[in-house]
């Protein structure tokens, strides 16, 4: 059989790519008021929502290392050549380290664990092509080099309404949450190694949306690459974005749109919308 690809869920592959591709999906945990759900199948972006506008505490976990386990176990037993379990960075959670004890207690030899250094579809265009290399009979070493190949060149940039989420949550730092203080000021944000770090900030979203587009296609730089647009609780915003990145970027083979799911929104609040840049090969 082909090499087995693992990520988690705040990969947000569009609906349905996961299964297409035979990707397995580990979620991670939610926990609202203190009560665990897990990410993309008990809590999603309206059960999110809902608890924000009800001012509820919010915060996340990561997947158990017994539970990543018995994912190996499974694909290893039912046939997989080996596994290549792809995650999100690890600066930003512990899902990494809980895949890595997993693999201690499982194979080591046969199970492979990435640290992306990214999140959203800068994560999920990884693991999609290595599905794809898997596919087509690549060796164990060629998916993961796929991977982290793919992660390496994506760029991700994103406009909250408000740092507070990141800043609570210790995904940003509080010198850099001042960034976003300022009346009517929208912090643009970008993912830079692995972590979530201040890119610059602009008044009104309108123009910070002017921005995002700016930026993703000076990331395109006229080549083939893939896009996704990213939004918590703002379709309107989304789709507007990805309409003009259509026009803009016409290297592109389609702009997605996924709402994020309950780990991520969870750390950047509602009205957040994002734009992921991958070249292909």
């Amino acid at each position: 059989m082909p090499v087995a690809v693992v990520t988690d869920s705040t990969a947000h592959l569009p609906d349905g790519f996961a299964e297409r591709h035979g990707i397995r999906v580990v979620p991670l945990h939610v926990l609202i008021d203190g009560e665990s759900g897990l990410d993309g199948v008990d809590i999603g972006p309206p059960e999110l929502s809902k608890a924000f506008a009800q001012r509820r505490v919010v915060t996340t976990s990561r997947p158990t290392p017994q539970e990543m386990a018995a994912v190996y176990r499974e694909l290893l037993e039912g046939g997989a050549d080996g596994v290549v379990s792809v995650h999100l960075s690890r600066e930003l959670s512990a899902t990494w380290e809980s895949a890595w004890l997993a693999t201690q207690e499982v194979d080591v030899e046969r199970v492979r664990i990435v640290d992306s250094r990214t999140v959203g579809m800068g994560l999920g265009f990884a693991v999609l092509k290595a599905a794809g290399d898997a596919a087509a009979g690549a060796a164990p070493a060629d998916v993961e080099a796929a991977a982290v190949d793919t992660a390496a060149r994506t760029s991700t940039f994103f406009v909250v309404e408000t740092l507070e989420h990141l800043r609570r949550g210790g995904r940003i730092g509080p010198a850099a949450a001042l960034l976003g203080t300022a009346l009517s000021v929208k912090p643009v944000l970008h993912v830079d190694d692995g972590q979530i770090v201040p890119l610059e900030k602009v008044r009104t979203m309108s123009r910070a949306l002017a921005r995002l587009v700016d930026l993703a296609a000076r990331a395109a730089a006229g080549r083939p690459v893939d896009i996704a647009v990213h939004h918590l609780a703002a379709p309107e915003r989304a789709a507007e974005l990805a309409t003009e990145l259509d026009e803009l970027v016409p290297t592109s083979s389609g702009c997605v749109v996924t709402e994020l799911g309950g780990v991520i929104g969870a750390h950047t609040g509602p009205g957040v919308v994002g734009v992921v840049v991958s070249p292909r090969d």
